[in-house]
């Protein structure tokens, strides 16, 4: 085994976990999960039979990824965060056949106890603030609060706030790492180094 299980954890025989991957306290994978390398998952985590997880996840204590949930490269998701698989549960009626697909793009963070409701995609290198509630398609590098959450802006990959407006067309140059984002017509997109 190239991977770390604490001893009161369960992986389940027929999951896929890539290298220098680290499982916690009390986390469970199920078997049928496929999950790449250098990931963390903290205590209490869940990971479901049919999630996909990429490299160098960071799952914090007490989140379960449920079943339909994709999670690329580099995405964090906080304390006690929630995903949803079916959009309208009840206890009496099974819904299994109705999930819904998440996709949460490279680098995104899902801060500590927001809400991703299924069947939505987040953005690459988007920021969802703890408490959000999420309930629409995120866009790349947005800055989403709120219940429902609301876009109050844009991220760059380094984790700091750009200064662009929401819409238009603007420019700005990472203070951080020198990276240019570009507004156009609402979209933000990286540029070359500077």
């Amino acid at each position: 085994m190239t991977y770390q299980v604490h001893d009161s954890a369960i992986v389940d025989d027929g999951a896929e976990i890539g290298d220098g991957c680290r499982i916690w306290h009390w986390v469970h994978i199920s078997a049928g999960a496929k999950i790449g390398k250098n990931c963390s998952f903290g205590q209490g985590v869940f990971v479901g039979n049919r999630v996909k997880i990429g490299n160098n996840v960071k799952i914090q204590n007490n989140v379960s990824v449920y079943d339909n949930v994709t999670l690329e490269d580099d995405v964090f998701c906080g304390p006690s965060m929630v995903f949803t698989n079916v959009y309208n549960p009840r206890s009496a009626v099974s819904r299994k056949d109705e999930y819904r697909d998440t996709i949460v793009r490279k680098g995104a963070t899902l801060g500590a106890n927001c809400t991703i409701v299924c069947g939505l995609a987040i953005g690459k290198f988007a920021f969802v603030g703890a408490g959000a509630v999420v309930n629409r398609d995120v866009p790349d590098y947005a800055l989403m609060v709120g219940t429902p959450a609301k876009q109050i802006g844009w991220m760059s990959e380094y984790g700091e706030r750009l200064d662009l407006p929401l819409s238009g067309d603007a420019r700005v140059i990472c203070k951080n790492t020198g990276s240019i984002y570009q507004l156009t017509n609402g979209i933000v997109t990286k540029k070359e180094e500077k």
